[in-house]
């Protein structure tokens, strides 16, 4: 009888630990600047993430001058953690952001951005590998982090 509850013992617990193996990579959706939904898929390369405005600033530098579509070209993901922004600055801020010619996701809960464990000082680039973060980079220097998303592959 022993042996019998410590061999299922046993088993649980590589059933348990196999369960955990391959459990999916959890998937978020945001809305963008035009209320359009993105949900987070394997091909997204890279995920830009922008705690504070000052993050922000230096990410809309690196890719202001960059043509539409430049970032979804290079499979990069852009979210904006806008939670801690003042409801009457975000309503004169995100009509702002349209004009932009690239997708920003806004984190307006910042639900998808605490997730990342980054900081307000710097902007978040983590590379991804069927959604699960692989690498992490962060970068305070506009020109450093407009030539690292110049050169991040495209097709």
């Amino acid at each position: 009888m022993r042996r019998l509850v410590l061999v299922t013992g046993v088993l649980l617990c590589f059933s348990a630990w196999a369960d955990n193996a391959i459990e999916p990579i959890k998937k978020w959706t945001l809305l963008d600047q035009n209320d359009k939904a993105y949900t987070l898929d394997d091909d997204a390369q890279v995920l830009l993430v922008a705690r504070s405005m000052s993050a922000a600033r230096l990410l809309n530098a690196a890719v202001e001058d960059a043509p539409a579509g430049y970032l979804e070209a290079r499979h990069m993901i852009y979210v904006a953690d806008i939670e801690k922004m003042p409801s009457l600055v975000q309503v004169v801020a995100v009509p702002a952001m349209r004009s932009a010619k690239y997708r920003i996701l806004l984190d307006r809960e910042g639900r998808v951005a605490s997730g990342y464990q980054g900081d307000r000082e710097s902007v978040q680039w983590l590379t991804l590998k069927n959604g699960a973060v692989v690498q992490e980079t962060r970068y305070t220097d506009g020109s450093k982090l407009k030539q690292a998303i110049a050169d991040q592959a495209h097709p």
